[in-house]
């Protein structure tokens, strides 16, 4: 069934620069120029997804729209006035860096706010019914920011300001949060870490980013125990290590919390072709996993759906991964083929790794969901 879906796009999102990196490494010392794209976070793989959409009659068949960038009202609910200050005079100054792997290119400032604009608009036109779900190709990303730090490619927190916006403009209630980046959310995690009216969940490869990290033990503290939840995945675990943290631990933590209204921290570099990322997801894993989230919502929130683009870095692979989410969301498909699909599925992990990689989904799943 075709929905009423939105695509909150501008143009503006893709000349953010940050400047000469290999991937994540500054050019320097031993470190050569690039040949290619050079930072891990280039537009390309954003671009490469919108043009793929544009060519298939994919963007035809959605409500297209940009948005304002965000206020520094929004902005002050969730960042400090000393950081954005201090990342508004690094953009200016043209260079600099506000925190680990957050280096700051000309112009960046205005940048990120229309990233974060894109995405408030997105939540606000399905928290409001003018659309059933809504899909914002933010860049910069944002869920490893903090409150008054950058860090890993993000600058602002999209989500938490789009969400909190709209906690403030509309009385939104209980807001569930998914974050399937190859990276753990450690951005959105600690903005809402000491909240109930938000749950966070993570699937993430374990001790990626934060270097070394999985999470799985920490589960928000004061009123928010028990709203914080991290599914650490064993690198190379595959479609069948998703599809069972989704059965075993998603659904069933978001049923439990029942809430009004779900987001998505939509990143692919869990995609089997990604330079960070480990995790061998091919597209149509990540399609499954949308149409999932969806008979959720549709069961628990009247379809309430946005997905806010995050990670994901390999130019060639993102742009099917991000057009088959965008094909469930909308209901709809095109006639686009991912030929490396078949290729995957060939390199997806054996059944000794699919079962140690379920058994610890099952323990955890044990101990949250107990009594």
């Amino acid at each position: 069934m075709q929905r009423k879906t939105g695509f909150f796009f501008d143009e503006r999102c893709l000349w953010h620069s940050a400047g000469q990196h290999v991937l994540v490494m500054p050019v320097g010392g031993w470190v050569q120029p690039p040949a290619g794209a050079g930072h891990a976070e280039s537009p390309e793989t954003k671009r490469r997804l919108k043009n793929l959409m544009d060519v298939s009659g994919l963007t035809a068949q959605l409500m297209q729209s940009s948005a304002s960038p965000a206020s520094e009202e929004s902005l002050l609910r969730v960042h400090t006035p000393d950081y954005l200050r201090k990342f508004k005079e690094l953009s200016d100054q043209g260079y600099g860096s506000v925190g680990l792997h957050a280096p700051v290119g000309p112009g960046s400032y205005e940048i990120a706010k229309v990233s974060a604009g894109l995405a408030i608009a997105a939540v606000e036109a399905v928290v409001t019914g003018e659309l059933e779900n809504a899909y914002s190709l933010s860049r910069p990303p944002g869920h490893h920011c903090l409150p008054d730090e950058g860090m890993g490619f993000c600058y602002l927190s999209n989500i938490a300001i789009a969400v909190e916006d709209a906690k403030a403009r509309h009385g939104l209630g209980r807001v569930a949060i998914l974050d399937w980046d190859v990276h753990q959310g450690n951005g959105t995690q600690a903005i809402f870490y000491e909240r109930p009216d938000v749950l966070t969940i993570s699937l993430h490869q374990d001790g990626a980013f934060p270097r070394g990290y999985g999470g799985a033990q920490d589960r928000g503290t004061g009123d928010g125990e028990g709203y914080n939840i991290n599914v650490p995945l064993i690198p190379g675990g595959g479609g069948d290590a998703y599809r069972h943290a989704m059965e075993r631990i998603v659904v069933p933590a978001l049923e439990r919390f029942e809430p009004e209204l779900i987001v998505v921290a939509c990143g692919y570099d869990a995609n089997s072709m990604d330079p960070l990322g480990r995790m061998m997801l091919g597209s149509e894993d990540f399609r499954q996993m949308t149409e999932t989230v969806i008979a959720v919502a549709d069961r628990l929130c009247g379809g309430r759906l946005v997905m806010v683009h995050e990670g994901g870095y390999s130019e060639a692979y993102v742009p099917f991964c991000g057009h088959a989410v965008i094909e469930a969301l909308a209901g709809v498909r095109t006639e686009v083929e991912d030929v490396a699909y078949a290729a995957i599925q060939d390199q997806q992990p054996r059944r000794e790794q699919r079962e140690l990689q379920r058994e610890l989904i099952d323990q955890q799943a044990q101990s949250l969901f107990a009594g």
